[in-house]
């Protein structure tokens, strides 16, 4: 159930809501599924769609994401009543949660050791303890736990580009030398995403340091060179022209060479343990397991018998039983998994280490546990397993009594951090949901196991030496009819009008071959075996709802205020609730293009620009929900002259803290020049702070300028970020020219925290990220996003060093927007969201939205997320209902 409209708003929507009631009308959001209203045009045909102007919605979009976000923090008040009524939205942004992002819930790197049978002590080894809980001997308490969603992580179908987009389809492939001279492919189609009627170009280079892909738009009257896509990818610089390649038979290739990601099919070891077993020599001759361990394989998947097995086996014998005549085999969201366990592998009286089952189980990356007995404290450790192979043990028990799994995971310290965090405690009364978590727990760790060192270099080795071989393949043809001088040729959906016949049979062959392969690919298990189906029974992480439709005007940003939107649009500005009539708050003469409504402490900031008279004005909430109610006449610019910050003329941008728990911070560019102003709440009696003490009407007067800090440059970003410690000078970073810097909020002082090796750059954002209360940046620009640990002061100096928790990915779409919404980052691009995880930047979903804008953002409990939609508005309020 929805919570009633709060905030300053509320009576105001009340009012408006009760007057529709009793004249008939329904203001319920009806559910739809996402479906761009009216036709569209289609440039894969060049088809009109008409001279009727696209309808206009606002949307609000519910999510089937758990955020795990602390109840909101209050302002002390006298009166427990009034309390209530000025929660503070301190989770506004991941920023004011400190300490709720912590790679500690993702298992804490110990140096383990243990013992034999005999006492000896085994060989140490540093591994990541997840338990999900600090105290692994605390009572369990089923169901107390906030569940997060259970994702796949980087899934195949949706980063298998090649086999999905471009096998069996026309597309072409060129072949070049990069300035180091060595060999690259680059792969370019015209696709429709995913069947949303939204074209655009998908393009894959292939390099020894691996495979980047980008998506870029589609324009009818733009068309992309081979230049222009490289350029994208930061390849400006080559030895001579790539070529393009016209052979068909260059898909078998370069399938092989996507094939190097990882195997789509997964094996992983199971492993009985006797209670008291310390060695892997006792674990490994255990011939038959218990009839929990039994209840275990069942819920893991089907027994199935080897010999005839046509499916996925695992390196198993299917043919002659030497490895056994049944084994547990399933199928999960595309993926086939065969499961080694260790009482249906051969058995041996006269071998005591079992060499046979050590040989499927020891090289297996991932190994499952499962140790009988229902000790809470259980005594296994990854020593006891000698393997150099296994870098991820899943250690699991069944509690007969209460009929619930406790599961604990081990991960090579080199291992890179993968989801979904345990609950806490780690314990599972739904068998079906343990199950999906371990299973996806267990996918993502092999696939976070092929980024350590060690599967690293060999696969970019293996890379490297592919594609030397078939570029030397290649080379004898380079002057033949198969490589031709359409270098930086245009990139072509299609053959031109004029092809000859000669081209169009070329296509048509072309084809065949890639969808030959493509079949042979799918039927050899090489492919996930549903694709087609994958995730289709399985919730989205963003579900939208109609919030309103037919909102007439252009907005140009937007924050909400309860549970309603102030909008800034080409009319002035509006205040919307669903599908009832907007309430205008400001006249057109006041053009805001930035806006932070801030309920908590009755203010309301609007950065009004136009030319050399931009301004920052600030309201109180109350005030302006008082003319709202009173009906006076819409306040123009005029209006506001008292509201006007006085210093801020001519400014381009401003930036606040969201984390205002007793200072609220704000910084204006000037062009190169920064004005840092504060507002500090005044204590009424004691230590408690009354936010509806008569106050004048307009907050100006609250406002205090603090220090001039001048740049380099003009800025571009900014973002204010608290110091690492309560007793350290806060932070501002901006960015400008090629780099980000942060600056020193009292000496002002900017140091380098880092450089874009780029010709050109599109800064998008630096959200602040706060890590075990440490500060933390992600940096956003062109498609990369960089997570840079902010390091202490020393002395007043800053200092910038390498983090070993930094690390760096690639968005698929350039992002003009990105939002985070812990634990998740939403990356806005013409006609998608792409949704990431913000401790390692994998890839959970993309949903595909045609002609999708963001307009504003606030994370709160609820978080909200407004975007404009399709060719004039659409508004949303998405991750909502949580």
């Amino acid at each position: 159930m929805e919570p009633e409209p709060g905030g300053a708003a509320a009576a105001l929507l009340r009012q408006k809501r009760a007057a529709l009631r009793r004249r008939g009308c329904s203001f319920e959001s009806p559910s739809t599924a996402l479906q761009p209203p009216g036709p569209l045009m289609d440039p894969l045909t060049k088809g009109s769609c008409g001279s009727q102007m696209a309808q206009t919605l606002l949307w609000k979009a519910k999510s089937s994401l758990s955020f795990g976000i602390q109840p909101l923090q209050t302002w002390p008040t006298k009166e427990p009543e009034v309390e209530s009524q000025v929660n503070l939205s301190v989770s506004e942004d991941l920023g004011c949660r400190r300490g709720d992002f912590s790679r500690k819930h993702y298992g804490s790197v110990e140096l383990l050791i243990s013992s034999d049978a005999d006492g000896a002590i085994q060989r140490a080894g540093r591994f990541r303890v997840e338990n999900g809980s600090s105290d692994e001997n605390a009572t369990a308490l089923p169901g107390t736990w906030r569940r997060t969603d259970v994702h796949l992580e980087n899934p195949e179908y949706h980063t298998r580009w090649y086999f999905k987009y471009f096998l069996g389809q026309v597309h072409q492939n060129y072949i070049g030398n990069d300035a180091e001279k060595s060999p690259f492919f680059l792969s370019v189609t015209l696709s429709d995403q995913n069947y949303q009627r939204v074209p655009q170009y998908r393009a894959i280079l292939w390099r020894k340091t691996g495979t980047q892909k980008i998506c870029l738009p589609y324009s009818p009257t733009k068309t992309h060179s081979v230049k222009s896509i490289l350029s994208a990818m930061n390849l400006d610089k080559f030895e001579k022209g790539p070529r393009e390649i016209f052979h068909p038979e260059i898909q078998k290739d370069l399938l092989v060479l996507e094939e190097q990601e990882g195997s789509v099919n997964f094996k992983f070891g199971v492993l009985f343990a006797k209670d008291g077993q310390l060695t892997d020599d006792e674990m490994f001759s255990n011939e038959i397991g218990s009839d929990a361990f039994q209840k275990f394989l069942h819920l893991l998947g089907d027994t199935i018998t080897l010999k005839g097995w046509t499916g996925y086996r695992g390196g198993l014998d299917t043919k002659n039983d030497t490895t056994g005549i049944h084994s547990v085999y399933t199928v999960y969201q595309g993926h086939e998994i065969m499961f080694h366990v260790s009482t249906m592998l051969p058995y041996s009286k006269e071998n005591k280490q079992q060499v046979e089952r050590k040989r499927h189980i020891g090289n297996d990356i991932v190994t499952i546990v499962f140790e009988e007995g229902e000790e809470p404290t259980p005594a296994f450790k990854p020593s006891m397993i000698r393997s150099h192979f296994t870098h991820i043990f899943a250690l699991v028990r069944y509690d007969q009594q209460n009929d619930n799994y406790r599961l604990k995971i081990f991960s090579e310290e080199s291992v890179p951090l993968f989801g979904p965090p345990l609950p806490s405690p780690p314990v599972f009364t739904d068998h079906q949901e343990f199950r999906d978590f371990l299973l996806v727990k267990l996918i993502n760790g092999e696939k976070a196991t092929l980024e350590t060192p060690t599967f690293a270099q060999k696969r970019r080795r293996t890379l490297d030496m592919l594609i030397r071989s078939l570029y030397q393949d290649l080379m004898p043809d380079l002057h033949k009819n198969m490589l031709n001088r359409r270098s930086f040729s245009d990139v072509l959906p299609e053959s031109p009008k004029s092809a000859r016949k000669k081209e169009e049979a070329r296509q048509a062959e072309f084809v065949r071959i890639g969808q030959a392969l493509k079949l042979k690919s799918i039927v050899r298990g090489g492919a996930p075996s549903g694709l087609a189906a994958s995730g289709i029974f399985k919730k989205e992480p963003w579900e939208p709802q109609c919030f309103c439709s037919n909102f007439p005007h252009e907005a140009v940003c937007a924050d909400p205020w309860g549970q309603a939107l102030l909008v800034s649009t080409d009319a002035g500005v509006l205040l919307v609730d669903d599908d009832l009539p907007s309430v205008p708050v400001f006249d057109r003469t006041l053009p805001v293009k930035q806006m932070h409504v801030l309920e908590a402490l009755d203010l309301l900031i609007l950065r009004a620009d136009k030319g050399k008279d931009a301004r920052l004005f600030v309201f109180r909430l109350s005030a302006v929900q008082k003319s709202i109610e009173e009906k006076q006449v819409v306040k123009s610019k005029c209006d506001c002259r008292e509201n006007k910050l006085e210093k801020t003329k001519g400014c381009h941008l401003y930036a606040i803290n969201t984390h205002h728990s007793r200072e609220l911070r704000i910084v204006v560019a000037i062009r190169n020049k920064l004005l840092l102003i504060t507002r500090k709440h005044k204590p009424s009696t004691g230590t408690s702070i009354s936010l509806l003490s008569p106050l004048l009407e307009s907050p100006v007067e609250e406002f205090q300028y603090i220090r001039e800090i001048c740049l380099s440059d003009s800025p571009v970003v900014m973002t204010l970020v608290d110091g690492p410690a309560e007793e350290s000078d806060n932070l501002i970073c901006v960015a400008y020219r090629h780099q980000f810097d942060v600056v020193n909020e009292s000496t002002g002082e900017a140091f380098r925290l880092h450089h874009v090796e780029a010709n050109r750059v599109n800064f998008v954002a630096a959200i602040d990220v706060y890590e075990d209360g440490d500060a933390g940046l992600l940096l956003c620009y062109n498609y990369s996003c960089i997570y840079k640990k902010v390091c202490p002061f020393n002395g007043g100096s800053f200092l910038v060093q390498p983090s070993a928790s930094d690390f760096q990915f690639c968005w698929n779409q350039a992002p003009y927007a990105i939002v985070c919404a812990f634990p998740y980052l939403l990356a806005f691009t013409t006609d998608s969201m792409e949704i990431r995880l913000v401790v390692n930047g994998n890839l959970v979903h993309t949903s595909v939205v045609p002609q999708l804008q963001l307009v504003a953002s606030r994370v709160k409990f609820s978080p909200k997320i407004c975007t404009r939609f399709h060719s004039e508005t659409l508004l949303a309020e998405a991750l909502n209902g949580l």
